[in-house]
Parts: C-alpha cells; structure tokens; sequence
C-alpha cells in the first residue's frame, strides 16, 4: 500500500556534543513504539549508537536511520553525531533531509557545533524546530538559551512552551497555543502525562508569552495580520496552519522544551515535528541536470509517477553486501532493478530494498518518491552519486565535505597485511568521504587523513578491530598546504619525441591567488582565454588536467596548492604534433614555473575553538591560549561559566583536551573545528624545511 506523502516526515536531530541528541531518539523510539525499552547512553545500551566504538565513548559517531509511527504519521528519523570530527555525517544527512529538530543544552544554549549544525542546515534550506533540552540541569535557562538561538545563530525563534520550574523543580511544560499544562509521571517514564490547567503563578507570563507567540506568528500571515491589527479573535487552528507555513518557509523556527532524560517534553515534540515540519510535497523540487551534453536543468518533484531518481548519501560496509542508503526523489523501485549510475554513466543494479531500524532492516517490495531506504546491489556507486531510470538520466548535486585537516602515517606490521591494509582503506574510503590516504613518494610510508585526532583513532580502531589488519601507527601531523601571494606568469613547453612519436604542445598561463566563492576556503578555478578554434575541446581538458594535477604538489614543501586562479592565456599548436600527453605535460610545466615565481607561502589550518570554564581558571587558559598562538575573538560570562572564543593553528593543539582537564581540575572543556587555512609564520617552514 502506498504511503501517504503528507503524512511522511523524513527529519533528522543534530547538536553539539552532549546535547542529549541520541536520548531524544530513545524516547521518540519508545513513546512511538518502535521499540519496547528505553536505552541509555551511559549504559551504552541506545538503539542508535549500536557500533561498539559509540557504547564505548558514549558518544555519536555514525548517523543512524530508524523508522517510527507516531499518530497516523511515519516518521524517517535520523540521529545525527555532535563532535566536530564526524561532521560528514551530518553535512550528508541534511543534505536529504525535510526537517530537523537542533536540540540544545538548557543551561549552554547554542555551543560551538551547534552554530556548525545549524550553518549546514542554512545551506540546504532546511526548515527546524528546537527543543531545549536538559532543563532539570543545575544551571538551566530556558530564557538565555532562546535568547543565543536569536543572537548567535540569527534565527527566528518563537516559543510555543514555556517549562513549569527549572533544575530540580522541573515538573512539566505549558502549551502556549492550548493554554494547557502538561505534567509527567516520570514512575511511569513519561509516558503517563496529565493535562491539567496552569499554575496560577505562571498565568501572567504564559499569557505575555502567548500574546507575544500570536504577534511574531501573525506578522508571517497576510490574514492573520488583518485579525491582529483589527483585535479580533484568532483560532489555534488559524496559528498553527499559519505557524507551519512559517516554519517551511524558514521565517520561523518553534521552540519546545523539556528533558529527554527525565521524560519531559518528548511527546509534544513529536505532536509539533508532525505539526510544523514539512512532508515531502512541502519542499520546493530539488534541482538537476540532465546527464547528456546537454545538461539542462531539471527540477526535480516529489512524484511517484515519475522517472526514478534517488540520491546515495550513505554507504556502511557490511558481509556479504554494502549497503547503500538512498533519499528517492522522484519515481518508484523495485527490487531486481536496473539503474544508471548518472555520475558515472555505468549501469548498476539494485537487488534488494530494505527500510531501516537501526541495526534491524526490514525487506520491502517496492519504495517510493519521498523515502528513505537502504538498497543492496550496486558495486561502482559512491557517496553523492546519483542513480536514475536509464532512459531518463538526471544528475543531481552532489554533496560538499569539508577538506582533511590531519594526518598520519600507517604501516602494515607485516608484508602479508599489506594487501590487506590496502583492502580495509579502500573500504573506509568509500564509506567515508572525509576520509583520504595516499603514499608519501618522499617517505614510502601509507598516510591517512582525516577531520580530527578522534576521527583518525575510530578508524585506526575499525582497521584495526573490524577489519582485523595489524597496522603500525605514527604521531598526528598537520595537513599544510601551500598557495602563491602573487600573480605570476609561466610557459610551459613540451616538445620532445616520445615512443617514435613527436609530441608538441606550448602553454603560456597567469597564476594568482584566490579566494574562493561562498566564503569557503581552497579555491581552484580555471579559466580559458584561448579562442576555441585554435584549441579543441579534447586538448583544452588535457591543459585543465594538467593544472590541477600540477596544484596537487606546491613548490615549498610539496603540499597541495589551494586559493589560486589559472587564466590560460596563450597556446602554441602543431598541426600533426600536438596531443593530449604533451598539453597536459606543457600545462603541469607552465604551472610549476608560475608557482615558483608566485612568492609561495606555507598555509596551516586554523581551528575554531571554544573554551567553557568556571571563571577561576579563566587566568590561566587564557595564558595557555596565548602560549599556542591562539587569537582569542570574544569572550561571555554565563554565570559562573566564561566562554572563551579563539583562533589557533591546528599545529598547537594537539592534545590539548588533556591539558585543559590538567589546568582546570577536570571542569573546563573545549570543542574546535576547521575554520580556514593562513599563512603560517616563517618561523614554522624554517623548521619543517630543516627537519
């Protein structure tokens, strides 16, 4: 039987670290059935961080998928990482995703991840609701938490609850649209909950709040600005068609609250995500191209009726069979399917559908637009790539991830685990799109790379544990690039005679520096200047390849090249001698000989930092910071907490959660990730240069 669109929700739920993301999941999963006891986090016993790695931790490193029925409604869930190392898992998760539920600590507010998860949101358009969490923590404020929502992040946050207490007097929420008071019976683990009518000492604020709810909802509604103005009465039917209208045009984010661990709050949340998030239908088509020479723009609708068109965001190795997980965004499947791989051009097949609980799957005989599933079948397919009917090919956008800023060396123990330590990073490779290893030509040895120290340890432990390869493991390095402070011309010639054969070709470019669109760093364009009856099309590609093979290895350290602009400028073309291997060779000269000339600089990554700690020990991290060649960019007082913003390269903070555990007696921590690359002091290429 088909699924009824608008009754589909496919939502995700995302924070920072320890905002109690994966307990939220638990009890969505237990109050919507889904599953029969509630796990923990502490006692690594959650439905979603089934990996032995998050039990142990105790944290979320890979997204997890489940499904859940709530009140006629299906309910696509899926639970998101917060440390900063596993970003990629967030960034592909909302990359198809409706809707999302931030979920923040009541007494932190808006933490550093949380301003990376909610930048990610904004890029994909995503509309979302907010849940305070943790508002029986010593220190909780529902106030200053809505209030870093509007100033940090510059939402629009609306408050449709307001909590009954705080701390441990937290006793349950007050609907402001209803005007009722919700109470739980955490003997029942919440899932016994009266509606009784509100506390005389909260009538005056839950009426300041509703009123102010109904204005900021009504300035979003043409009609309902008219009943405002005029005073006349407006119906909560009226304000919550309007409200979710608001909501999937982004112009309003509702704000929830409660406690997930004391069971406050949950059900509504899951009333509001049915609510106020969009289904399927509500979005605007995402947008393609058509895979020919053409490549026209097609936007793609939510229609079953259409040509099959999915996006692969996910890939998990598993035996015997990978299994794919796939946003479909138009048309129907079946198992046994042929589809085309619009990426690659290849045809692939889809042998098995399954819907996902978690660990559990469950066998599906068709799927349709709208949906999220996992598939078996496919051998050549990759994260971001597209699959579609292969009489209509359609290409979809694929998925940005943020560049490595880490490295280290990984050697097999033994000569016969070498194929095998071949075997196992291809695999993590695949699976993990933040995740690179290439040899080191220098050297000889293996290097991976990765987002973070934490990242590279879970995969060293995956190669490790999962994969049983025995492996020797080298120090963090940082991944440095290098760019040029100024334009420079270069020309490149290759005339030579190559296995009987003349080859011609002469390449005359500028290369200078760049910044790239969109505010992202690493740019890398190419721009031809070159009338294209003198150069073909096949030879003027050979000159792109041999650029961007040439950025790959700079001419300081042999780091890869970011931020510079290639204008193509002049070419000289034999008639009968010109290829593609001399242009691309020409092309890799002409670079080189620019980038020399170019005044090359070191480029280091830059981490974004920030520091929560009780006020005493604000003296003495402050000092470390400065010892680390941090820039410290703002500071707040919370309370008794000071949070400390910084800039620092990522080659001074290695280990540094451990030393800030040392100077503050266990209570301060730290989160950081990748904010941009900058030119690292002379004093830092002096020492690389003599090691």
């Amino acid at each position: 039987m088909s699924v009824d669109l608008t009754k589909l929700r496919n939502i995700g739920i995302a924070a920072h670290i320890d905002a109690g993301k994966t307990t939220t999941t638990e009890r969505i999963l237990f109050y919507t059935g889904a599953s029969h006891k509630m796990g923990e986090v502490d006692d690594g016993t959650t439905i979603t961080d089934f990996d032995p790695e998050e039990q142990k931790r105790g944290i979320t490193i890979y997204s997890a998928a489940v499904t859940c029925p709530w009140k006629g409604y299906t309910i696509n869930l899926i639970d998101t990482p917060g440390h900063v190392d596993f970003t990629a898992e967030v960034e592909r998760s909302l990359r198809v995703l409706d809707g999302a539920v931030a979920v923040f600590d009541a007494k932190e507010g808006v933490e550093a991840q949380s301003e990376t998860v909610w930048r990610q949101a904004d890029k994909y358009h995503v509309p979302r609701l907010c849940f305070i969490n943790k508002m029986d923590k010593s220190g909780a404020d529902f106030d200053a938490s809505v209030a870093s929502i509007a100033q940090r992040l510059h939402a629009h946050p609306v408050c449709l609850q307001i909590p009954i207490g705080a701390e441990n007097e937290l006793e349950g929420v007050i609907d402001l649209l209803e005007m009722k008071a919700f109470f739980y019976d955490e003997t029942q683990l919440g899932a016994r909950f009266e509606s009784r009518d509100i506390p005389e000492n909260l009538q005056a604020r839950a009426e300041a709040e509703r009123a102010r709810l109904i204005e900021r909802v009504s300035e979003t509604d043409e009609a309902l600005t008219e009943k405002f103005l005029s005073e006349e009465p407006i119906t909560v039917a009226e304000l919550k068609a309007a409200l979710r209208r608001a909501t999937v045009r982004n112009q309003l984010h509702p704000v929830l609250c409660g406690s997930s661990l004391k069971h406050i709050g949950v059900q509504l949340l899951l009333d509001a995500i049915c609510d106020y998030l969009p289904a399927p239908p509500d979005v605007p088509p995402v947008f393609g191209h058509t895979a020919d020479e053409k490549a026209a723009e097609v936007a793609v609708k939510t229609d079953p009726t259409a040509p099959f068109i999915g996006l692969v965001f996910k890939i998990v190795a598993e035996k015997p069979v990978d299994l794919y997980f796939v946003r479909i965004y138009s048309g129907r499947v079946k198992p046994n399917s042929r589809m085309l791989n619009a990426a690659t051009g290849e045809k692939e097949n889809v042998t098995r559908l399954m819907r996902i609980y978690a660990k559990r799957r469950e066998t599906l005989d068709y799927a349709e637009a709208g949906d999220i599933i996992a598939i078996t079948g496919p051998k050549n397919t990759l994260t971001g790539h597209t699959l579609c009917a292969p009489n209509k090919p359609v290409l979809l956008e694929s998925i940005e991830f943020p560049d490595t800023v880490i490295a280290q060396s990984i050697e097999p123990s033994s000569s016969r685990d070498r194929d095998k330590l071949i075997d196992a990073l291809e695999a993590l490779s695949k699976q993990d799109p933040t995740f690179r290893y290439r040899m080191d030509t220098e050297t000889g040895q293996t290097l991976i790379m990765g987002m973070g120290e934490l990242h590279l340890e879970v995969l060293t432990k995956r190669i490790t544990g999962d994969m049983n390869v025995a492996v020797r493991i080298g120090k963090p390095r940082v991944s440095y690039r290098e760019a040029v402070s100024a334009g420079a011309k270069g020309e490149g010639r290759f005339i030579r005679e190559l296995g009987g054969k003349n080859h011609f070709a002469v390449v005359r470019l500028r290369l200078e520096p760049a910044k790239a669109r969109g505010g992202k760093d690493e740019a890398a364009d190419f721009f031809s200047r070159v009338d294209p009856g003198v150069l073909t099309k096949e030879l003027l590609e050979a000159v792109r390849t041999g650029v961007f093979d040439a950025a790959l290895s700079g001419p300081l350290l042999g780091y890869p090249m970011i931020n510079w602009r290639v204008v193509l400028e002049d070419v000289e073309v034999h008639p009968t001698d010109s290829s593609v291997v001399a242009f691309e060779n020409a092309a890799r000269l002409a670079f080189n000989e620019a980038a020399e000339a170019g005044g090359p600089v070191l480029m280091e990554p830059i981490m974004a930092v920030e520091v929560r700690t009780p006020d005493e020990y604000f003296g003495v991290i402050n000092a470390d910071l400065q010892a680390r060649r941090a820039i410290i960019t703002h500071t707040d007082v919370r309370g008794s907490t000071r949070v400390i913003t910084v800039e620092a390269p990522l080659a001074e903070m290695f280990g540094y959660t451990t030393q800030l555990r040392s100077l503050s007696q266990g209570r301060a921590a730290a989160s950081m990730e990748p904010l941009h690359y900058a030119a690292a002091p002379p004093s830092v290429f002096e020492k690389m240069a003599a090691s």
